[in-house]
């Protein structure tokens, strides 16, 4: 699953939520996303694909977060940030060598993984439509 997708999903979340139940429900809908069928490659992510999406993800959690209203701004950042959480595996292993998980949760988490390479259509349309809610609840409510 792109983290795109991980991003605006914890963006609507938090849109509803406070920010402690939008972390932990941030935080959930990565791992139920991640059992969806989703776009993967087995083995690890080719890094020109995680870079695009890491920036691009970037830029939907700043635009996320400036969009926001004041109100909504500390869940929506709270959603992202728990959406976003499980997949710190990836960057620790890249960048220190290990996740920062215990192996139990990697294995869980890897577990979950419906991964095809040919599903990359449904994960852009998913990522249009994801936005296209957050940012339709994040102007109603400004």
């Amino acid at each position: 699953m792109f983290i795109t997708n991980h991003v605006l999903a914890g963006a609507v979340i938090g849109t509803r939520l406070p920010p402690g139940k939008a972390l932990i429900a941030g935080f959930a809908s990565h791992l139920a996303m991640d059992n969806l069928p989703h776009w993967g490659v087995t083995g690890p992510l080719p890094l020109t694909v995680a870079k695009r999406d890491g920036v691009i993800g970037l830029a939907n959690l700043a635009a996320c977060a400036a969009l926001a209203s004041r109100e909504q701004r500390v869940g929506v950042l709270a959603g992202m940030f728990g959406a976003c959480l499980p997949d710190t595996d990836k960057i620790g292993e890249h960048f220190a060598g290990r996740s920062p998980w215990p192996a139990r949760f990697d294995e869980f988490h890897e577990r979950l993984q419906r991964e095809a390479p040919h599903r990359v259509p449904h994960e852009v349309l998913a990522g249009l439509a994801l936005a296209a809610l957050a940012f339709t609840l994040m102007r109603r409510a400004s």
